[in-house]
């Protein structure tokens, strides 16, 4: 079955290093969302990803991994492996070397691999700490980035990353008038019905994480009503 992630609207992004119950699961994937992505920071391993892997791939949602490092990528019983460019990083590992190391230890299905340019903008969330990315940057300089990863390297997904920490609507804006091609992502603070729909003006698809820990189904619930 051919699944069109362009058409996506709303992401959950689900950490393989944080615990959900069966019944949340069971509210996660009722949600309405149109995708789930599995996708950490810290403690994330091979292990930890297949058993987060195992509690959602019956229920039928198009499932992507985003690694954090070549040592947590998962290929098999997935639809998508959505790997990370981080562009404002000053740490070019995060750019293309473990890209390099990911390419050495696997055997790659690139039909599978969908390219995102991350821009990190949270200095204080743990993607910007391991980045080491530079978040003090203007909406016309996040947007600059965006510009190069749009235009020049042509990557399919910009991805606005706050993590932890609800974003600047006029950055996100900023970013999406200065697309072409790429699809806008944004993820960060999203935990209501309110932030959700005023990202959603601006960024092709929300994505909506840390709310399902810390505040639950319902949450999650509204943001996809929001959108959808």
């Amino acid at each position: 079955m051919h699944i069109n992630w362009k058409s996506w609207n709303h992401v959950t992004k689900l950490d393989p290093d944080k615990h959900l119950s069966p019944e949340q699961i069971t509210g996660v994937v009722t949600s309405g969302t149109d995708a789930l992505m599995l996708s950490g920071t810290l403690n994330v391993t091979r292990e930890n990803m297949q058993e987060l892997l195992r509690q959602v791939a019956r229920y039928g949602l198009p499932l992507v991994v985003e690694p954090a490092g070549p040592e947590a990528v998962i290929a098999e019983g997935i639809d998508f492996l959505f790997i990370p460019s981080v562009l404002n990083t000053q740490d070019v590992r995060w750019i293309v070397g473990k890209h390099h190391q990911w390419v050495q230890q696997h055997e790659i299905d690139w039909e599978r691999v969908v390219p995102e340019a991350y821009i990190v903008l949270n200095p204080d969330s743990s993607v910007g700490k391991v980045t080491r990315s530079n978040c003090s940057l203007s909406p016309a300089e996040v947007a600059a980035f965006a510009t190069v990863a749009d235009r020049y390297f042509r990557f399919p997904i910009v991805y606005i990353e706050y993590s932890g920490m609800y974003g600047d609507p006029e950055v996100v804006r900023a970013v999406s008038e200065a697309l072409d091609s790429s699809v806008l992502y944004y993820g960060g603070g999203i935990n209501s019905t309110e932030r959700a729909s005023e990202m959603a003006k601006y960024a092709d698809t929300i994505v909506v994480g840390n709310a399902i820990y810390d505040q639950g189904i319902d949450v999650l619930k509204a943001t996809v009503k929001a959108v959808q």
